[in-house]
């Protein structure tokens, strides 16, 4: 074999490989999401936003039934390619939690669930510049900030979340876009 052919094979399986990559890629954005495994795995979604939103002073997410409004969001709001992304997000940090503490992330303690929360925040963690821009447009949102936006999203618009997490004002008054808050004030939850 000469040298020609060799370099046009060489070149040739790298773009047949490039090509595949890319396919798979594509398909994993593209194909029809399992979305019966977020209602399997409501107890994982649960313990996900009482680490995200713990209960103190206030209930936390479980208490407020962020859980089902992280569902009923994933499965009737959010785009294909992110339910996609979300829903693999979910089936890797399992594994990440088996293969690092042989356990399912429910049942983790508490020191462990964050430590795989902040390494899957890491992970989900957009490049800078153009390249960031482009990965978000082409890919969605990764799978930790997905779960962090429903989770605060359906805690504070929940009735629990919004009166005793929040302070609520049914009438605040005139706007004032500077207002410092008191230590320890709530921040403000309006109708």
């Amino acid at each position: 074999m000469n040298r020609r052919k060799a370099i046009s094979l060489a070149a040739l399986t790298g773009i047949g490989a490039a090509l595949a990559g890319g396919g798979y890629t594509w398909w994993s954005f593209a194909h029809t999401p399992d979305l019966a495994y977020l209602s399997e795995n409501h107890a994982l979604l649960d313990a996900l936003g009482e680490c995200i939103l713990p209960a103190g002073d206030t209930p936390g997410a479980k208490a407020t039934g962020t859980t089902d409004f992280i569902i009923r969001m994933i499965r009737d709001c959010t785009p294909r390619k992110e339910q996609n992304t979300f829903l693999s997000g979910l089936q890797d940090l399992q594994s990440y939690c088996r293969r690092h503490y042989g356990l399912p992330y429910e049942r983790c303690n508490p020191t462990a669930q964050t430590a795989v929360l902040s390494t899957f925040e890491q992970k989900g963690r957009p490049y800078s510049g153009i390249v960031g821009k482009l990965q978000s447009r082409l890919a969605g949102r990764s799978f930790f900030t997905i779960l962090k936006d429903y989770t605060v999203y359906g805690y504070c618009t929940s009735q629990a979340g919004a009166t005793m997490g929040l302070a609520y004002v049914n009438t605040p008054g005139a706007y004032d876009p500077c207002t410092p808050l008191k230590p320890g004030q709530k921040a403000w939850a309006t109708s």
